[in-house]
C-alpha cells in the first residue's frame, strides 16, 4: 500500500498470492483515493500490518480477533484492542483486564498498549485493517476481510497447535472453519460493555489458553503488561 509498510518475511511468503491478487490492487487504489481526497486513515500506513510484523507465522500461539481499528485520534496502531501509550484504555479492554485479574490475578495495566503480547506470539488481528477517522466500519467490504480470512487460514494450516480466542459472534463466524481437532477454540461474548456480563467475564480464557499451551510443550503467555510501555519502531 505504501513504501513504508513493513511485514515479517514468513507472512510475506504465506500471503504472496493475496498481495498479488486483483482485490488487493483494488483495495490499494481505494486507500490511495481516500487519502488523495483528504480523508485521514487510521492506523498510519506503516502499521497496517503491524500485527503480522510483530508475530511471525511460525511463532503464533494465540489468535485474538477484533473487527475494526479504533477510529479516534491517536488510538489505532495495528493491533486489535490495543491503543498507544498515553491513550485512555477503551471500555472493551477495561473488561479484558477485569477478566485477567479474576482469572490469573493480574492487576489491570495503567495503559492499553498490548505489544508485549504480540511479541510473545499472540496475533492481535482485526478483520478490517484500516478505518477513516471518526467513521466506524467505514472500510468494511473493501477487501480486508478476504485478506484476513487468508491470514486465519494460514494459521489454521500450521502444524503446531494454536489457541483461538473468539469473542463475539462476528469473530466466531469469521473463524468457523478452524480445525478444532488440532487447535483450541475458545468462544465467549464480546468484552464490550454491552455484552461482557453475558459470559465474557468469567470465561477464564487466559488460564485455559496457557494450560493448553503448556500441555502441548509450549511456554505459557505472560499476560502481564510492562508498567512503562514504549512504542518501538523496530521488530
Amino acid at each position: 500500500m505504501e513504501p513504508t509498510i513493513r511485514i515479517e518475511d514468513s507472512w510475506k511468503a504465506a500471503l504472496a498470492p493475496e498481495f498479488s491478487s486483483a482485490y488487493m490492487g483494488d483495495l490499494k487504489r481505494f486507500l490511495l483515493g481516500e487519502k488523495d481526497g483528504g480523508r485521514q486513515i487510521f492506523p498510519r500506513g506503516s502499521e497496517y500490518f503491524r500485527a503480522l510484523d510483530l508475530t511471525p507465522l511460525d511463532k503464533v500461539r494465540v489468535v485474538i480477533l477484533g473487527q475494526d481499528p479504533y477510529h479516534g485520534d491517536g488510538q489505532a496502531h495495528g493491533l486489535c484492542f490495543s491503543v498507544r501509550p498515553g491513550v485512555r484504555t477503551p471500555p472493551s479492554l477495561v473488561n479484558i483486564y477485569k477478566e485477567l485479574k479474576d482469572d490469573l490475578g493480574i492487576p489491570p495495566a495503567r495503559h492499553g498498549f498490548l505489544e508485549s503480547w504480540a511479541r510473545q506470539g499472540v496475533l492481535l488481528l482485526n478483520s478490517v485493517l484500516t478505518v477513516e477517522r471518526g467513521r466506524a466500519a467505514s472500510h468494511q467490504g473493501r477487501g480486508w476481510e478476504r485478506f484476513t480470512d487468508a491470514v486465519i487460514r494460514a494459521v489454521n494450516e500450521q502444524r503446531q497447535p494454536v489457541v483461538f480466542m473468539l469473542w463475539g459472534s462476528y469473530a466466531q463466524r469469521k473463524a468457523a472453519f478452524v480445525d478444532q481437532s488440532r487447535h483450541l477454540v475458545l468462544k465467549a461474548p464480546h468484552p464490550s460493555p454491552l455484552s461482557a456480563h453475558s459470559g465474557f467475564l468469567g470465561c477464564r480464557h487466559f488460564s485455559k489458553a496457557n494450560a493448553f499451551l503448556v500441555s502441548r510443550g509450549f511456554d505459557p503467555i505472560d499476560w502481564r503488561l510492562p508498567e512503562n510501555p514504549e512504542v518501538a519502531d523496530g521488530r
